[in-house]
């Protein structure tokens, strides 16, 4: 974290919408909000209760509070609706808080939603000077930015083209290479660089983190965990509007991610609903990790266990394959119980079987795990995506933080 002076400072900061309107920071919503104040009346607008709906207002923002210090790279993760982008509104001055305080210190360039700040039949080029104006900046020192705003943005063919015929991947490329050429003390992008090609997002990340390394302050909106750790040093968690947990940015990543992985780690059946044939009952099966916890990371061992119930077969031809399938339906390897223990003998009665993964093996993701049950040399029967899990990110050396393509990442061995 740095040791700068703040430049942000958030106290205790709520922002009510009214539900069935467009915008609950109208002008002439928040100068009746203003009016009430001056005369020491409450906000007329201002429901009763805790919850974030109320009747038929929504709480955006509850009770907001966090400083952040000059050259501090903060990112703001949480689930859809968390409040993330009404916070980097009210931090780029777009509309008003409800209630509480904020301050801040030194020039703000923002990238929100895609063309926010461009007036539609100007060119690139004069949108380029306005914002720079906007943003207090001379025309001279507009100028001597000029140049590299537009290489940046590869735009130069259209830069005198007005930007209602822009596209919206030209928006969102000039949008970044104004906001972030044009020095400003303080830098807030909103999770609109996703709608970019991969090879402008990767440089954007570039630009993001040198703007960082020359000491100004960046706020970071984003769903991409991996793009959060990487640049970020600090994350803040919004949940249904109020800060869930503030601290370095591996922590809160690591508790955000626990939190809302996709698991169905263990089923169950009766006998009676249990799926199989006359011979064989699948009556369980479940998956767990290192110490039995059923938060997945790559880093871990798994251990998948069934439970069968063997009603009629008394020899040896029974075999089990594990199959593993990747979010994209990709199977990322395929397990065979014979392979391994060879044939023996199966008794009557309820009957367990393992199968354990090796830990630096899946990739991080959601996976699906079906089962095939095969008796002399034919399939006997195939349970499809019995569990459902997701493996999350482990700790990691160095400073690419992207996901790992492939459907496996194993661990191999390397020397030098």
């Amino acid at each position: 974290m740095s040791n700068g002076s703040v430049v942000i400072s958030v106290e205790d900061l709520h922002k009510r919408y009214r539900l069935g309107t467009l915008d609950a920071g109208t002008i002439g919503d928040e100068l009746s909000a203003w009016l009430a104040r001056a005369r020491g009346k409450g906000d007329p607008r201002a429901p009763i209760g805790e919850e974030q709906r109320v009747g038929d207002h929504f709480w955006a923002l509850r009770g907001v509070n966090f400083q952040v210090n000059e050259g501090e790279v903060v990112g703001l993760i949480g689930r859809n609706g968390a409040g993330k982008s009404t916070l980097l509104k009210l931090l780029s001055r777009i509309t008003t808080p409800t209630a509480g305080r904020l301050r801040m210190r030194g020039h703000v360039a923002s990238l929100l939603e895609v063309g926010t700040g461009f007036h539609p039949e100007l060119t690139g080029r004069e949108n380029i000077y306005l914002n720079g104006a906007i943003m207090g900046m001379r025309r001279a020192e507009i100028a001597r930015k000029l140049d590299e705003i537009v290489a940046f943005s590869g735009i130069e063919h259209h830069i005198d083209t007005p930007i209602k015929r822009y596209s919206t991947g030209m928006k969102v490329r000039l949008g970044f290479a104004v906001a972030a050429h044009l020095e400003p003390q303080i830098l807030l992008v909103d999770e609109v660089l996703a709608v970019g090609d991969v090879a402008f997002q990767r440089k954007s990340m570039g630009r993001m983190r040198s703007v960082a390394d020359s000491g100004r302050t960046v706020i970071f909106v984003s769903h991409n965990m991996f793009s959060v750790q990487s640049l970020c040093s600090r994350a803040i968690w919004l949940d249904q509007g109020r800060i869930r947990q503030d601290g370095p940015v591996a922590e809160v990543v690591r508790d955000h991610l626990a939190e809302h992985a996709v698991r169905t780690v263990e089923r169950t059946w009766s006998m009676q609903d249990a799926p199989g044939t006359a011979d064989l009952r699948l009556v369980g099966v479940r998956v767990k990790g290192s110490g039995g916890q059923d938060v997945f990371r790559t880093t871990d061992e798994l251990v998948v266990e069934l439970e069968l119930q063997n009603l009629t077969i008394v020899d040896e031809d029974l075999n089990i394959q594990l199959i593993v399938h990747t979010e994209n339906d990709v199977v990322a390897f395929v397990s065979d119980m014979t392979e391994v223990l060879g044939t023996a003998l199966w008794h009557v009665g309820p009957n367990k079987v393992s199968c354990t993964i090796p830990p630096h093996l899946l990739n991080d993701g959601e996976h699906r795990l079906s089962l095939l049950f095969q008796r002399r040399a034919n399939r006997h029967f195939r349970e499809d995506h019995v569990l459902r899990f997701e493996v999350l990110e482990g700790p990691r050396r160095g400073a690419w933080f992207q996901k790992w393509v492939g459907a496996v990442r194993p661990k191999l061995r390397w020397q030098r």
